[in-house]
């Protein structure tokens, strides 16, 4: 007898919504109905890139499937995403999950009550050196980091802290078991009237500090995350999914009887962080389990995001010299 197989979808087959695609017909568990977008000419040459079907709109595809990914505008998940959760299919909505609390918190409801996967597409929770670093955290006392991105149109529909500082944003609060004491904040705009360049500093309830910066108008690409704490500092990158653990040598001693430093570089060859969450979402679905990236993870992310955006809306956007 053959295995039992998740029917899947996607909506929003843009630059993001195709790699969903080609996620999903690379996973033995995943049957992949159809897609959806509001090109009707860009669904039909998905479609027929990866060997599936379109439909016209969700309502037509939503009868048909167990689970879909939803990767349209930002502005449209919480409109798209009630009718998916409404008709009883398990939902992987890309980030941010909505612009607000409230209509996040309608959608968690909504998946709570129908007993359906609810998992938010923060995938850098999926970078295998994120996963390695999570494994050999004890107290973190400073959490660094830096996410910056070469201008695109591309997620220009939100600022920087929407489109790049919550994945950060999603990490820290995941790893540090304390709540969130004092936030400060500032930001401004250099090409799209929105927020580009932004910098937060949270201080937990613990103690720890995380500092956070990103930047889409960069002259490189650069994601990393440092952390300190008492017995190592552990660096990710991110972009090259590399982790380096320095830490004392127990043994090894200089002329002068001082202990040594040490480092190891992990590196995570061929590790692919979307086929890993979409993989993952499939999981969920098929055994019933919680997400690894749930909804209520998602809302906490939006909450501080915006609350960030909020205290930078608070100041000025635009950089004024005071010299």
């Amino acid at each position: 007898m053959e295995p039992k197989r998740i029917r899947v979808g996607v909506i929003g087959v843009g630059h993001l919504g195709e790699y969903h695609v080609q996620k999903y017909k690379a996973i033995p568990k995943a049957d992949l109905i159809g897609v959806v977008d509001s090109d009707p000419a860009r669904a039909e040459l998905i479609a027929e890139r990866y060997g599936t079907k379109v439909y016209g709109d969700h309502h037509d595809l939503l009868p048909l499937v167990d689970a879909v990914s939803l990767a349209v505008p930002t502005e449209k998940h919480f409109e798209v995403a009630k009718d998916v959760l409404s008709a009883g299919v398990h939902l992987l909505v890309e980030k941010p999950i909505t612009y607000l609390i409230q209509p996040a918190d309608t959608l968690i409801g909504l998946a709570q009550d129908k007993g359906l996967v609810l998992q938010v597409g923060l995938v850098e929770r999926f970078n295998p050196a994120v996963v390695e670093m999570e494994t050999l955290l004890t107290c973190p006392i400073f959490i660094e980091s830096h996410r910056m991105n070469v201008f695109t149109p591309r997620g220009t529909d939100v600022d920087v802290v929407l489109d790049l500082m919550i994945h950060d944003l999603d990490i820290i609060l995941h790893v540090v078991h304390s709540e969130v004491k004092e936030l400060h904040a500032v930001g401004m705009s250099v090409l799209t009237g929105k927020t580009d360049i932004a910098n937060a500093r949270l201080i937990f309830e613990n103690g720890t500090v995380g500092n956070l910066t990103a930047s889409r108008v960069s002259d490189k690409a650069l994601r990393k995350i440092r952390i300190f704490q008492q017995d190592a500092y552990l660096s990710v990158n991110c972009l090259k999914r590399e982790l380096t653990v320095t830490k004392l040598d127990g043994v090894l001693r200089d002329a002068n009887n001082f202990a040594q430093v040490t480092s190891n570089r992990i590196q995570f060859p061929g590790r692919d962080p979307l086929a890993d969450q979409i993989a993952s979402f499939v999981d969920a679905v098929f055994e019933g389990s919680e997400p690894v990236v749930s909804g209520r993870d998602g809302r906490r992310a939006l909450q501080y995001a915006l609350a960030i955006i909020d205290q930078i809306e608070k100041g000025s956007r635009r950089f004024q010299a005071v010299c």
